[in-house]
């Protein structure tokens, strides 16, 4: 709460009647509203910027050196989960790539723990540099067809309501139970009318996207053409351009941000592992690559901060003018999107900030409750009369997967891959400790001629879900995860080859985000010799197991169609 002396302190720095408490001196600032380049100053007091367009005299001096100022990029929507490490790791590891605002969804932690996993992220967000907000998770479980370690109801999410850091209602991925009007989503929907609702709503389209809309939902992540964004656009709907380490939408959508569009389209990613970041970026990445397909430059920044903050009703940021929130980013390079410096609530990002961070002590290290298994566990029966079966299709840089078939021959062990034609196993096991359930099929597209990938990160409830070539091996790489508590794992010929151990609820690491890099990088190399051709297997794997996501899905429940939103 800003007190009138405060208030009168930044009107007389703004005049320039006293001195800023800082000033980033000499910098070319860029409207992203008009596009021009001004000369300036730029003046801060506490959080909050109170001149531009003049000079001015600060107690502190931040030399700008000529580069250009930009708004703080913003985060529409993530996972920090997917990172695989910490809150307070990731706002060390994404701030000084620009983004000083993250619009993330728990719902990853949500479903392994519950509103205690909620709980924890708030902590954590007020303690980071750059400001991360939580929309409270709507789906956990996504659905009634897979076993979730939580269930959260209305009554679980309305004492979070009234939170500093909680901005609305997460992505209300079960669109179909939207449609049909289930009372418990009804009641979620109708909390939050006054506050922001976010999308998800893969492919829907006509009267069903109509319907779906008339419940007050307003932006989308999941377009993956520019056709379905054209479509939701025309329909009221903000577009989040996604860039993920899986999601990879940026190509498909580039052509819909334009000079009409721009102040309904923002930016996200979804799911970003450390080692993506560190070779490619994060927002910073997003928007090069759109400026270089054409996009025009201040549409694109205006996209990765006014228009975001305009379409989550972050009224305060979002653009460099006096009142406004003092998150700038200091670039040598528009168009490259080199960010050297970064400016959070009215500071300089330094080293120094994030090492006098207050810590928080991790939850949910004894998440994983899934009994060892053996080979004998991946054993898949025929189906009496069939011999043609449903395979998973997998595709690189998509989370949705496709229906394909193959006919497969029957062992003594029930049917067996086909690895000349790119067939294996895949398995969903429940590791909350509930059923014990263990889904079985298969899938093509991973390219494994031997071994196995396991993984405990299984959008989104989370079991562990694993693809290989051998049972043996299978059965070696998910013993592997129990035995760490969570994490990913691959396997050859009976040993452990890679790993990386996940305890926090079986999803993120204790360690720093430059160790987590490291061993993605000897997990994506084991991936490799093992014949797999996908840039990021791990995470391909993770969403094998999202039964809101088309066309054909495995749970610990068995083969799921989305499309018919029922087992095959």
């Amino acid at each position: 709460m800003i007190s009138p002396q405060d208030l009168a302190g930044m009107i007389r720095a703004g005049t320039g009647s006293e001195p800023a408490e800082r000033v980033v001196r000499d910098v070319r600032l860029l409207d992203v509203v008009t596009g021009s380049i001004t000369s300036t100053d730029i003046a801060i007091v506490g959080d909050r910027i109170v001149g531009t367009h003049a000079r001015y005299e600060g107690l502190e001096v931040i030399e700008g050196k000529g580069r250009f100022a930009v708004p703080g990029f913003i985060d529409t929507h993530l996972h920090i989960e997917s990172s695989l490490i910490t809150p307070l790791e990731f706002d060390r590891c994404v701030l000084p790539h620009g983004v000083t605002t993250a619009l993330c969804d728990p719902h990853e932690i949500a479903n392994v723990l519950g509103a205690e996993g909620i709980a924890w992220f708030l902590a954590c967000a007020e303690r980071t540099l750059m400001d991360i907000r939580v929309n409270l998770s709507s789906c956990v479980p996504a659905t009634g067809f897979e076993t979730s370690g939580a269930a959260l109801e209305i009554a679980d999410l309305l004492p979070f309501l009234e939170h500093p850091k909680a901005l609305g209602l997460a992505e209300m991925m079960n669109f179909p139970g939207v449609l049909a009007g289930d009372p418990g989503i009804l009641a979620k929907l109708a909390a939050f009318q006054d506050g922001h609702i976010d999308g998800h709503a893969p492919l829907l389209s006509g009267t069903a996207l109509n319907g779906y809309l008339a419940a007050g939902i307003r932006t989308d992540h999941e377009a993956t053409s520019a056709a379905e964004a054209r479509e939701k656009l025309a329909k009221g709907m903000a577009i989040l351009i996604r860039e993920g380490s899986v999601s990879k939408d940026l190509d498909a959508l580039s052509e819909i941000l334009d000079a009409d569009s721009s102040s309904f389209v923002a930016l996200c990613t979804d799911d970003r592992n450390p080692l993506d970041i560190a070779e490619e970026g994060h927002l910073d990445n997003s928007i090069r690559r759109l400026i270089a397909k054409g996009c025009p430059l201040h549409h694109v920044y205006r996209a990765a901060s006014h228009s975001a903050a305009r379409i989550f009703g972050l009224r305060d940021r979002g653009l460099i003018a006096p009142g406004w929130r003092a998150d700038i980013v200091l670039l040598d390079s528009l168009e490259d999107c080199t960010v050297s410096d970064v400016v959070a609530g009215g500071r300089l990002v330094t080293q120094e900030r994030f090492n006098a961070r207050r810590s928080i002590a991790p939850i949910g290290l004894s998440s994983m409750k899934a009994k060892p298994v053996t080979p004998r566990t991946f054993d898949t029966p025929p189906r009496p009369g069939r011999n043609e079966i449903p395979v998973i299709g997998v595709r690189p840089g998509l989370i949705l997967t496709f229906r394909e078939s193959a006919t497969l021959e029957v062992g003594e062990t029930g049917l067996m891959p086909d690895l000349a034609s790119d067939v294996i196993k895949v398995a969903v096991v429940e590791r909350h400790g509930r059923n014990g359930n263990v889904g079985r099929g298969f899938v093509t597209g991973f390219g494994l001629t031997r071994g196995a990938i396991a993984s405990s990160v299984g959008h989104d409830s989370h079991n562990i879900t694993v693809v290989g070539a051998s049972d043996e091996d299978m059965a070696v790489a998910v013993n592997r995860l129990i035995e760490m508590g969570g994490g990913f794992a691959v396997a050859d010929d009976g040993v452990v080859t890679a790993e990386l151990a996940l305890p926090i609820a079986g999803l993120m690491s204790t360690e720093p985000f430059e160790t987590v890099a490291h061993g993605l990088e000897a997990l994506r190399s084991a991936a490799r010799d093992l014949g797999c051709p996908l840039p990021e297997p791990f995470l391909q794997v993770a969403f094998l197991a999202l039964p809101v996501i088309p066309h054909l899905k495995m749970t610990d429940r068995g083969l799921f169609d989305v499309d018919a939103f029922d087992f095959v």
